[in-house]
């Protein structure tokens, strides 16, 4: 599986058009906003969200053929958070696993300063969960009830991260936990 990241540009009008319309076009559950509208996604745009020396936006073709979309956000500090969303009709082929780890070797081999990097997703998205543990990533925290559901109760937001490190390895550095330090014998 051949996986690349092709920058966008939102200020170039195709890459804007093709922004919005994979945006608008597929689902994300597991997002706060699931079904991004035009108006939604062009004042995102219009903020910045999707440009700037702290965010970069990648079209991801697998094998040649636009299957999602990656943003990289926070490239200004030392921790960027990457946010992966894959079109629906590329979801449960495997793409998830392949997809996070070329990331993060993206990441890594074009920011050599970053030590590491982070995700975070919804307790209950069980996919993105395995992907990231499957490919090295640590669950690092969970904030109760931080995550907003329209017409539902707030979930739970996990945190893992990745060290580069870790990464270059193949090893996974376990997360050691404060609690212990703090208990008898500890």
């Amino acid at each position: 599986m051949e996986m690349v990241f092709r920058p966008l540009d939102v200020a170039d009008p195709p890459d804007r058009d093709e922004l919005i319309s994979f945006l608008t076009s597929n689902r994300f559950p597991f997002h706060i906003t699931a079904s991004p509208t035009r108006a939604s996604v062009e004042q995102r745009i219009a903020d910045g969200a999707f440009t700037g020396p702290d965010h970069a936006v990648f079209r991801v073709e697998v094998d040649g053929a636009p299957e999602g979309l990656v943003v990289l956000d926070d490239l200004d500090e030392d921790v960027p958070m990457i946010d992966v969303r894959l079109a629906e009709t590329a979801r449960g082929r495997g793409i998830g696993t392949e997809l996070v780890r070329a990331l993060a070797t993206h990441v890594f081999d074009s920011f050599p300063a970053v030590p590491r990097i982070e995700a975070q997703t919804r307790d209950d998205n069980h996919a993105m969960r395995r992907v990231l543990t499957r490919t090295g990533w640590v669950l690092e925290a969970q904030y109760r009830r931080t995550w907003p559901v329209v017409g539902g109760t707030h979930r739970d937001s996990v945190a893992y991260g990745l060290l580069r490190d870790d990464h270059r390895t193949g090893t996974t550095t376990p997360f050691l936990d404060a609690d212990a330090q703090h208990r008898p014998g500890g």
